[in-house]
């Protein structure tokens, strides 16, 4: 509740009674009036004066003749659950004091705008001011009846009505507003809310708003008119919105949301301007619901222009001291590649950090863009200027009930004091918002205290981080088992990351337990625990194995795209109870349970990383370790992974090409063993089971696989529409897989030599709540007599 100005008043000073009921001080003035404009003699002179007075009244009560009073003592009636104390803070003057009309209707209109009274009265009786009120009813209980789609908590949640507060049928027109704008971010937009009250002993009520949820206003059909260069089944894919169809319980993006359509014009807008297409504008969106139809029809008129390349790119300075030859290799864009927006924002980017860590503060980076129509192209000259003298005051954080300051602050490369760069902060909320935490991120400059400062104000809306799944699992070669997980994204509202997991059936048992601190000591240093322990058993083998780690890593940037993690590892692994006749499985059981330290890295490079929604990006990984330091055998690991995803035919298809490989060298004289060993799985080189392909001891009776030293594997694949609606998300594709697993130490009459397998197939994938599942179906086309195939197989897709 909001106070009036007046405060501070002290009752003791006046005398609050209750008395009787005269004429009050509007009947008064109204009698004056009469008098008055019954002598003739005066009646044509103040016929006006006396209707301008008189419109003036029905505007603001209580209005008088401009006349004073002073007040020795109150008289208030009619109240009963509100304090005598509050009608005096709304009166604003005391004892004694000289009140003109127009201050006593300041205090009316105060006590009528307090939302405490149905009625106000003010009456003037001599040295005593009598307040006659009737109070609102105070709430006894809010009920919502009606709706099924949102639950009680959630509406009750959003309303100002409370319970055992005072009833103001403005609030609750308003609360009734609310519930049905939250209806319409359902897609229910025709839902209807309406608020009644029933009547309880001692002036309270039951406040109940009763819903009409209505139908749900689904999108029937999305589509696009001046589209050239993209379909519109392309364009489906990026906005946000989705058609609803037979499958609509699965797709929660149908219902239709004017919110939602604003952001997809964005959407749309980011996409074109990072393909080249600076001059696209969303003309018009038109929303109807046709006659006989109970859904939307959204059409997207939309204007793509012509596509740009970067064309000459140059650097200057306007700056005293600051050489542009020094910048020119800060920009790293090639003539000719198609224009995007983003890879100019990050070479300024670039060169402002330099210009900073040069010891030149103030200084701005301006792209000037010539326009070459004729061959499509965009000059870009970087022109290092002086920008204005304009500090951070401060930053200011709002909105973040659980989340801690720092973790917000950690995303600035600003701090108060440091000169204001408009584009640091506009990447610092992008930051904010990939963190995953906050359902909605406004970052806001304002001027400071002073005409050279400014405050950069963040508003937050925080969000859901945590899950906790219980399932089950399918596995092909494994089974049937199950699932229990907990994770969460934003530790105790630290940003820390926390996972505890388990999984297993009847012949293998997993858990798992991981943390990370992603900015140690408040810079981009994570931190990272990780803790796995593995147990199989005879029925997925013919031995059984318990393995495990625990792993203390330090991971930092090396550049835009580049990350490095060093790591520290304690290690056990061991083979029991086998029963084969593998002279070498035999030999490396007896060597019993190993326990032994090591440590390594990975690197990781992603073009990804640096935000540009390019229709193509490469990744790659190396990984280096030695191991097994205390134990009967130390080795050095490498393995390695490169890939590289474009988009063809105007994006409609994807091309994958992926290829990987990896080396185990023993350093001990004891060599590797089965459980250190490199096994082929069967989203590796599909067609095959896991462990299907290798080395086997074909002397044995059961053929075991062994593994090896060495593998490597190389992956092409292509997928593309085939005609069903987007939001299901189903599409199609065709691969071709080749690799090989060879390579043994001290394994006498074993075939380790390398041998190529490869398969071709098609494969369906469908992409869920869970994540993108591949359906395939592989047909090895080479492959040794001893492999294990597996065609048919079911996965959970990486893209690699």
């Amino acid at each position: 509740m909001t106070r009036a100005p007046f405060t501070g008043i002290d009752t003791r000073d006046w005398d609050v009674c209750v008395g009787d009921n005269n004429m009050t001080y509007n009947e008064r003035h109204v009698e004056a009036r009469k008098a008055l404009l019954s002598t003739s003699v005066l009646k044509p002179a103040v016929m006006a004066v006396f209707l301008g007075f008189s419109a003036a009244s029905v505007a603001f009560p209580g209005v008088g003749h401009a006349q004073s009073y002073a007040f020795n003592s109150v008289q208030i009636e009619g109240l009963n659950a509100i304090q005598a104390s509050t009608v005096m803070s709304y009166l604003g003057f005391g004892r004694g004091e000289q009140v003109s009309a127009g201050e006593l209707n300041d205090a009316y209109q105060r006590l009528v705008a307090s939302g405490l009274f149905d009625k106000v009265e003010i009456i003037p009786r001599g040295a005593t001011l009598v307040v006659k009120v009737t109070e609102f009813p105070l709430i006894n209980r809010i009920n919502i009846e009606g709706n099924k789609r949102l639950k009680d908590d959630e509406l009750l949640e959003l309303l100002q009505s409370r319970a055992r507060y005072v009833f103001n049928p403005a609030v609750a027109e308003r609360d009734a507003q609310t519930i049905a704008e939250a209806y319409g971010e359902k897609g229910r937009i025709a839902a209807q809310v309406t608020p009644r009250i029933i009547r309880r002993p001692q002036n309270r009520v039951d406040l109940v708003f009763e819903v009409v949820e209505g139908k749900n206003s689904d999108i029937e059909r999305i589509t696009f008119t001046g589209n050239r260069a993209f379909s519109d089944g392309r364009l489906r894919r990026v906005i946000e919105s989705k058609q609803a169809g037979i499958l609509r319980f699965l797709i929660s993006n149908d219902t239709f949301d004017p919110d939602r359509v604003e952001f997809d014009k964005q959407l749309l807008s980011d996409f074109y301007a990072s393909r080249g297409y600076v001059d696209f504008d969303a003309v018009a969106v038109t929303s109807e619901v046709p006659a006989q139809e109970d859904a939307y029809f959204v059409s997207y008129e939309i204007r793509e222009g012509q596509k740009f390349s970067f064309g000459e790119i140059t650097t200057v300075s306007e700056v005293e001291g600051i050489d542009a030859a020094g910048f020119e290799g800060l920009a790293r864009i090639g003539s000719g590649s198609t224009y995007n927006p983003a890879v100019v924002e990050r070479a300024i980017a670039r060169m402002e950090k330099e210009a900073q860590q040069q010891g030149y503060g103030f200084v701005r980076v301006d792209p000037r863009v010539t326009r070459n129509e004729r061959d499509g192209t965009l000059d870009i000259e970087f022109a290092i200027v002086r920008g204005p003298r304009i500090v951070v005051e401060r930053i200011d954080i709002e909105g973040n009930a659980t989340t801690l300051d720092r973790v917000v602050r950690s995303q600035f490369t600003t701090v108060e004091g440091d000169p204001f760069n408009p584009r640091a902060i506009r990447a610092a909320a992008e930051r904010i918002r990939a963190l995953g935490y906050f359902a909605n991120v406004d970052v806001q400059a304002r001027p400071g205290t002073s005409p050279d400062t400014v405050v950069v104000d963040v508003d937050v809306e925080e969000q859901g981080t945590g899950s906790f799944s219980v399932g089950g699992t399918y596995a092909l070669g494994e089974g049937i088992g199950f699932m229990l997980s907990f994770s969460e994204r934003n530790f105790l509202g630290r940003g820390q990351y926390l996972s505890i997991d388990f999984s297993g059936g009847l012949d293998k048992r997993t858990y798992g337990f991981a943390f990370a601190e992603p900015n140690l000591f408040g810079r981009d240093l994570r931190l990272g625990v990780n803790a796995m322990y593995n147990e199989t058993t005879w029925a997925s083998g013919l031995f059984d194995t318990r393995s495990g780690n625990a792993e203390l890593s330090l991971e930092f940037p090396l550049s835009e795209t580049g990350r490095l993690r060093v790591r520290g590892k304690g290690e056990l692994s061991d083979i029991y109870n086998y029963t084969g006749d593998s002279a070498t499985i035999l030999a490396e059981e007896a060597r019993g349970l190993q326990f032994g330290g090591g440590g390594g890295f990975t690197y990781t490079y992603d073009t990804r990383r640096d935000g540009l929604a390019s229709p193509s990006f490469f990744f790659a990984r190396f990984t280096g370790d030695v191991g097994g330091l205390g134990a009967d055998n130390q080795y050095v690991k490498s393995t390695a992974l490169a890939n590289f995803t474009t988009k063809a035919m105007n994006e409609e298809i994807t091309l994958s090409a992926t290829v990987e490989g990896g080396a185990l060298v023993s350093v001990g004289g004891n060599g590797s063993r089965i459980v250190d060993r490199f096994m082929m799985s069967p989203d590796q080189v599909l067609g095959f089971a896991g462990s299907g392909m290798g080395p086997r001891d074909l002397a044995a009776t059961d053929d075991d696989a062994l593994g090896g030293n060495y593998f490597g594997a190389a992956r092409l694949e292509a997928q593309f529409p085939i005609g069903l609606p987007e939001e299901y998300g189903i599409s199609a594709g065709v691969f071709g897989h080749v690799g090989s697993v060879f390579g043994l130490d001290n394994s006498p009459g074993v075939d380790d030599d390398f041998y190529l397998r490869a398969s071709v197939g098609a494969a369906l994938y469908w992409d869920t709540p869970i994540g993108p599942l591949r359906f395939s179906y592989a047909y090895p086309v080479r492959k040794q007599a001893y492999d294990v195939e597996q065609r048919f197989g079911v996965s959970i897709s990486t893209g690699f």
